[in-house]
């Protein structure tokens, strides 16, 4: 089993920033990818970012230039940084891991509310 937990959201104005984290742990934990998504009120779940063991990185049109992920293998972290919010980044944010076994872990969410 693994757990995963995140942190860091909160309540900014439009073009501040703010640092997601992501924390993976459990038994014998190997994660492979790990991505962020987001799901603001009334739609569906989106994939924001992501990123691979080895450091690929995928980021979500509506997201590039603006957020940048990363991650800290050795402590099965990842983090999210995100600037120049705009209101409509306004959501609850999830960490997703994928374990190398197999299996999607998630976290329970971070809300991120970006103020005009």
């Amino acid at each position: 089993q693994v757990q995963v937990v995140e942190s860091g959201g909160g309540l900014v104005q439009a073009g501040g920033s703010l640092r997601l984290s992501c924390a993976a742990s459990g038994n014998s934990v190997s994660i492979n990818a790990m991505a962020w998504y987001r799901q603001a009120p009334g739609k569906q779940r989106e994939l924001v970012a992501s990123i691979t063991r080895r450091g690929s990185t995928y980021y979500a049109d509506s997201v590039k230039g603006r957020f940048t992920t990363s991650r800290d293998n050795a402590r099965n972290m990842a983090y999210l940084q995100m600037n120049s919010l705009k209101p409509e980044d306004t959501a609850v944010y999830y960490c997703a891991a994928d374990h190398i076994m197999g299996g999607k872990f998630w976290g329970q969410g971070t809300q991120v509310t970006v103020s005009s």
